[in-house]
């Protein structure tokens, strides 16, 4: 803990924000990150260096960002008890990846209040216990260093984010799976969808072309 004076967290906690509907979130689940993404017109892909730490690992619900300083966790702490269940925590660190912001006892933490996991631009630890745990995570990778807890940091919860060029805003789509992450802004998750759909549908039938002789050449026109 910092000898600076202690801020009050509530001053940049916005606790009610619009989430994308439960109706959306679960039509979401059936489409990968990158189908969201082409779906989207090739935007909102997050930094490619971010990941699933367990195999397996799948994500899919409305965003909660987290603004922490770097070095310190305390406001991920505070964004657990700001976040309803099914929330993803999307956690910006200020470009300092290199600790170990969440492990262990945060995701038990988060198991108990039912969230969808945590995506941060940044490193975690506990990554055997993590994958036991089975909470969704996604991060830049595994770093042991740990933070501090500094009451006089500012930071923020709920407020739009940057990760790398993608803004993400509270309420926004957050799907990840072994290809990346991708963010959908909460007004256009339903048109994405309607489009998603219809890319798959294209896909099948491209793939029974391709079975039955034809190639990618003469399928997408290019001869």
């Amino acid at each position: 803990m910092s000898g600076a004076e202690a801020i009050d967290p509530e001053s940049t906690t916005h606790r009610e924000i619009v989430r994308v509907s439960p109706e959306l979130i679960e039509r979401s689940r059936g489409f990968s990150a990158a189908t969201l993404h082409e779906s989207a017109g090739k935007t909102g892909a997050l930094p490619p260096e971010i990941g699933p730490v367990w195999p397996g690992c799948r994500i899919c619900g409305p965003a909660v960002t987290v603004q922490s300083p770097g070095g310190d966790n305390l406001w991920i702490h505070r964004a657990i008890y700001a976040a309803r269940a099914g929330d993803v925590l999307v956690v910006h660190a200020g470009g300092q990846y290199g600790f170990g912001y969440w492990g262990e006892i945060l995701s038990t933490a988060a198991l108990c209040r039912g969230l969808g996991g945590l995506v941060i631009d940044a490193c975690v630890r506990d990554g055997d216990l993590l994958g036991e745990l089975g909470l969704p995570v996604f991060a830049r990778g595994l770093c042991i260093r740990g933070t501090g807890k500094d009451f006089g940091a500012r930071g923020s919860i709920n407020a739009p984010i940057l990760f790398g060029d993608v803004v993400v805003a509270p309420g926004d789509l957050i799907v990840g799976d072994a290809d990346g992450v991708v963010a959908v802004s909460r007004d256009n998750v339903a048109p994405v969808l309607g489009a998603a759909a219809e890319r798959v549908a294209m896909e099948t039938r491209i793939q029974e072309r391709l079975r039955a002789g034809e190639s990618t050449l003469s399928v997408y026109g290019w001869i």
